[in-house]
């Protein structure tokens, strides 16, 4: 019990030393909390009582505490975890930044739209927001006041590139992205129609002709009915993937438009991790949108917490104390989370923070198949650059 104090003064401080708070109470319960959820590995409210430290001698007493704190209107998110994540990704200013948006259900009821940062192999979240609504699918009006705060927080990053999947390729994103510095790639729906790539009539992406191991680079094609909008597309089926990858991107058609949307895939880990994986998001019992956006922010702070204590260790050239592997094989969040346990049961050094590499210090591979398959995964064995009619 002696080392868990240790964990929560340097959450608090950590938590503390980005942002201007002003309820310091507030503060002091999210520091417990996390704290909670990194020890026990879950969401679950009951769970937590042993890990915190308190004059409260009733379980429910500390129960009652986490759902006054999760009921609070007052608890801003994003004044809290914001400062930190800026805070992360401060060296980051002469590097490529891409988020990677997409959304996750939770019980066929609420739907997350969640914005990511591709980071160390994995993502780290960035900006969320839970709706009630029973479908993965929303329309543009409910995700840009994200995109706004994004760009916002963005600004003098000279070079950010959003990565989106099909469901949110439409004309409003693209008239949004168009006046701003950003670089994108997005994916589109099969029955998308594009000008250009026939002279004489507009088809659908499905029509192109797709040959496993080939790649084909169209330059300056128009989308959708009106054919108003430009972009350049990049139609490919690796042998690594079930199905072809069309993707619309604003920089050259090249087959590093397909490396880049590659890493979007990146934030399918995230949701694991944080669904079912590690924290356990889809066994909360709460059903209420606004008190899911609060629990989320206790697994953001213990997601973007445990990655910068594994790069740390990574950094400090401590990894083979946690990983058996010879290179890298977990996540740095695994090896935080290790690192964290460690300081518990084995006495370990409660490390300095350091903050995020612009770049991954050694990549992970759990095994040399799973190496392999990372870089035969984007083969092709015939390309073909097409420039079309306009």
């Amino acid at each position: 019990m002696t080392h868990h104090p240790r964990l929560y003064h340097q959450l608090r401080q950590y938590l503390s030393q980005y942002s201007h708070y002003r309820d310091q109470r507030h503060l002091s319960t999210l520091s417990w909390m996390s704290v909670g959820v990194l020890l026990s590995h879950s969401l679950s409210l009951n769970e937590w009582e042993p890990y915190v430290i308190s004059r409260a001698k009733q379980a429910q007493s500390y129960q009652k505490r986490w759902s006054r704190f999760l009921k609070n209107k007052k608890v801003k998110t994003e004044k809290l975890y914001i400062p930190l994540v800026m805070a992360a990704i401060q060296h980051w200013s002469n590097s490529r930044i891409y988020l990677a948006m997409d959304t996750t259900m939770l019980w066929n009821q609420y739907c997350m739209i969640h914005i990511s940062l591709i980071c160390g192999g994995r993502a780290i979240p960035f900006l969320w927001k839970v709706i009630e609504h029973k479908s993965a699918s929303v329309g543009f009006e409910v995700y840009q006041p994200l995109l706004r705060k994004a760009s916002w927080l963005l600004r003098h990053h000279r070079d950010v590139m959003l990565l989106a999947d099909r469901g949110f390729a439409n004309q409003a994103l693209l008239q949004w992205l168009r006046p701003r510095a950003w670089h994108w790639a997005i994916r589109v729906p099969s029955d998308t129609l594009i000008h250009g790539v026939h002279r004489w009539r507009t088809c659908a992406v499905s029509e192109l002709r797709k040959v496993r191991g080939e790649a084909k680079l169209y330059q300056e094609v128009r989308l959708w009915e009106e054919g108003t909008q430009k972009a350049n597309l990049v139609l490919g089926y690796p042998k690594g993937v079930a199905e072809p990858w069309a993707v619309m991107t604003d920089e050259p058609a090249s087959l590093n438009t397909l490396w880049q949307y590659g890493l979007r895939f990146r934030v399918e880990e995230l949701f694991l991790d944080s669904k079912s994986g590690v924290f356990g998001l889809a066994d909360s019992r709460l059903r209420d949108p606004e008190q899911l956006n609060r629990l989320y922010l206790v697994v953001a702070v213990a997601i973007l917490y445990g990655t910068v204590m594994g790069t740390t260790v990574q950094l400090s050239g401590l990894r083979r104390q946690v990983d058996t592997h010879w290179q890298r094989g977990l996540s740095y969040l695994k090896m935080g989370l290790r690192w964290l346990r460690g300081t518990v049961h084995k006495g370990r050094e409660l490390l300095s923070l350091l903050p995020l590499p612009p770049r991954d210090p050694q990549r992970c591979f759990a095994s040399r198949r799973a190496e392999a398959d990372y870089y035969e995964r984007l083969l092709f064995s015939r390309v073909h650059s097409l420039r079309c009619a306009t």
